[in-house]
């Protein structure tokens, strides 16, 4: 899980250099889309890297990504009034 999480990272990094070295702009909601499957993993296995029973870990995982999901799109619809 750890090497998917460094694989991740390192892919999501060489994207964005890629990109800017084409001059091709971003698109916000795909670079949220990578940075929340990228977090989503590290989180992951950062909870299972813990001496607790497993389905504590997955759980609490979960929980945790749902809550940073919410507040992220709190954020944006703040930001964004507008969209609604």
């Amino acid at each position: 899980m750890i090497a998917v999480a460094i694989l991740a990272s390192l892919a999501f990094i060489g994207w964005i250099i890629w990109r800017a070295a084409r001059r091709k702009p971003f698109k916000a909601h795909v670079v949220s889309y990578i940075l929340t499957c990228v977090s989503g993993v590290l989180t992951l296995t950062f909870f299972l890297s813990m001496d607790l029973p497993e389905i504590v870990k997955i759980l609490v995982s979960i929980i945790v990504g749902g809550l940073l999901i919410f507040i992220a799109a709190w954020f944006q619809r703040r930001m964004n009034p507008d969209q609604q």
